[in-house]
């Protein structure tokens, strides 16, 4: 096996150059940092509070994954001949977002269980839950070793081979992003007359305006790059408009970073909050251990706490209830 070899074919962004992406990066390296720090000291703070939320460190991981992919970006553009850096920096930046893909279909499907409890706990859907998540892990690992492959040779068979990979990943991480959006639809539609089991704190508007909008632009970036994935390959001397610095920097540092601040200033981890063992026992129903550790959570936050209410109440329906809550 020789090489590795550079890139034959266009990608989104192109290889970076010191004037224009090392500033660029520096930035979004700030911006991940700060979102690092947030995140980590609501984490921390949660903690001392008897209150864990593990998303609030998995976001700490993600802004992490994106703070070494813009390094090596800068590192890539101070050495534009070295292959391996061109390799890490390509893995870091299509592997890190699977991170918000997770977090952002786990909120909603805590919602989704509040609201359909039944179906939500079942067997079945449970199980489609952990594989739909298996399948991740195991996608990305499929796609980082096709990256490392075609790098290494140039045998037009093994080539394709990895290209068609890398499209089936591209095309299920983009319907893993957009999961979220017709679960939060069936939340809206629900006709559930009995009570939902509380998720969190604070409003369902808010936690539904949370989910939703995340979902919007994470499908967006998801589905800008497996769109021109799936675009005839172009040669590196001869890129189209979609692989244009600005389409890089606009569909996945600046997304992921707007998710990330959404994720903190929404306050996710007292909306999105749920006792220990829930998996266990299949429910959100909280003890008296539970509710004290919610109360110390929640004391000192600027988060306002509202009572979660019946979804239909005196008979009427999710989307009556979510317009109540509006005005």
């Amino acid at each position: 096996m020789g090489g590795p070899y550079m890139p034959r074919t266009a990608a989104i962004g192109g290889r970076p150059t010191v004037p224009l992406d090392v500033p660029i990066c520096a930035v979004f390296l700030a911006l991940f940092i700060t979102g690092a720090a947030c995140h980590m000291t609501l984490f921390r703070r949660n903690r001392a509070r008897g209150h864990k939320f593990i998303p609030s460190a998995a976001t700490f991981g993600f802004c992490m994954s994106r703070i070494i992919a813009n390094i090596m970006r800068i590192a890539w553009a101070c050495h534009p001949t070295n292959v391996r850096i061109a390799i890490a920096a390509n893995i870091f930046v299509a592997a890190g977002v699977l991170l918000l893909f997770i977090l952002n279909l786990l909120y909603a499907q805590r919602m989704f269980r509040a609201v359909y409890p039944v179906l939500g706990w079942s067997r079945p859907v449970s199980w489609a839950f952990k594989a739909m998540y298996a399948l991740v892990v195991v996608t990305i690992i499929m796609v980082i070793t096709c990256v490392i492959q075609s790098s290494y040779t140039l045998n037009s068979n093994t080539l394709r081979i990895d290209r068609d990979i890398q499209l089936y990943g591209q095309t299920y991480f983009s319907i893993i992003s957009f999961l979220p959006l017709p679960l939060v639809l069936l939340v809206l539609l629900s006709p559930n007359r009995k009570r939902i089991q509380e998720v969190g704190s604070g409003s369902w508007v808010v936690k539904v305006f949370i989910v939703g909008l995340a979902s919007c632009l994470l499908c967006l970036g998801a589905s800008f790059r497996a769109g021109t994935s799936w675009m005839s390959p172009r040669p590196v001397t001869d890129p189209a408009w979609y692989h244009s610095k600005a389409c890089f920097y606009i569909f996945n540092f600046t997304i992921d970073f707007l998710v990330v601040a959404i994720f903190f200033v929404g306050r996710v981890d007292q909306r999105f909050w749920v006792p220990n063992g829930s998996s266990k026992v299949r429910h959100y129903r909280r003890d008296e251990g539970g509710e004290k550790s919610m109360q110390a959570a929640q004391n000192g936050s600027s988060l306002p706490v509202h009572d979660d209410q019946d979804i239909e109440s005196g008979g009427s329906s999710m989307p009556d209830r979510l317009t109540e809550e509006t005005k």
